[in-house]
């Protein structure tokens, strides 16, 4: 699988904002180092269109963009093949996957994004309360782990894990790494979602990258809050 970020640490920037505000997002973050990529999600996807969205962001910068379908994964498996041809197609550079709807739909989607030429970072925990059913949620926590050692037997090495939650994510690693994976995490939850950067970073090894929305679009100044965030790392 190729790398998506070139960078082994940085901030990815969720931006579920309108079109005007991810372009200023894009222009004032463009030239910041430390800031590996944009995470695109269904409120620009379906509003605007993503072509539209990848073509605004080259005008600017080649960092990489994610598109987070929110979530894509939960269909059955013979959709996989059309989801990847429309990011392909639109430019897109990396897609996440949270493969609840089972391991066939998991593989059959991985594997069609991969024909493709995606990146693939898969998923299976998330940071809000009551997700997991040992937390009164509906998804089992043994299945939460089977999608990332599936996917890691699928040959994916980046993976979606929850930054308000550092036991969490020293588990998962502890997990792929028994099962001869270097994993790299992306992990949203900051700020908002009360995770603290510094403390996932003890947790999660030399690659990973911290995905933060609210906490930059949402600051006076976007390209100042930005910089101090990508300190951080």
């Amino acid at each position: 699988m190729k790398k998506i970020i070139k960078n082994d640490r940085s901030i990815i920037i969720a931006c579920d904002v309108s079109l005007g505000l991810y372009e200023k997002i894009v222009k004032e973050t463009k030239d910041i180092e430390g800031i590996g990529g944009y995470k695109v999600g269904f409120m620009l996807g379906l509003n605007c269109g993503l072509p539209k969205i990848v073509e605004l962001t080259r005008k600017y910068t080649e960092k990489p963009i994610i598109y987070d379908h929110q979530k894509a994964g939960t269909d059955i498996p013979e959709t996989g093949k059309e989801f990847a041809r429309v990011c392909k197609r639109a430019g897109i550079d990396a897609v996440i996957l949270f493969p609840q709807a089972g391991p066939e739909t998991e593989k059959e989607w991985t594997e069609t994004a991969k024909e493709e030429n995606l990146g693939i970072i898969v998923g299976g925990s998330m940071t809000h309360p009551k997700y997991k059913r040992s937390e009164g949620g509906y998804i089992a926590d043994e299945a939460i782990l089977e999608i990332y050692l599936l996917a890691a037997d699928l040959g994916v090495n980046d993976f979606v894990v929850p930054g308000n939650k550092p036991e969490e994510i020293k588990k998962i690693k502890e997990l792929l790494e028994k099962r001869g994976v270097k994993p790299t995490f992306y992990a949203p939850g900051f700020i908002a979602q009360g995770g603290e950067i510094s403390e996932a970073t003890k947790v999660a090894g030399n690659n990973w990258h911290a995905i933060v929305g609210r906490g930059i679009y949402r600051a006076e100044d976007i390209k100042k809050t930005a910089l101090e965030y990508t300190s951080k790392l």
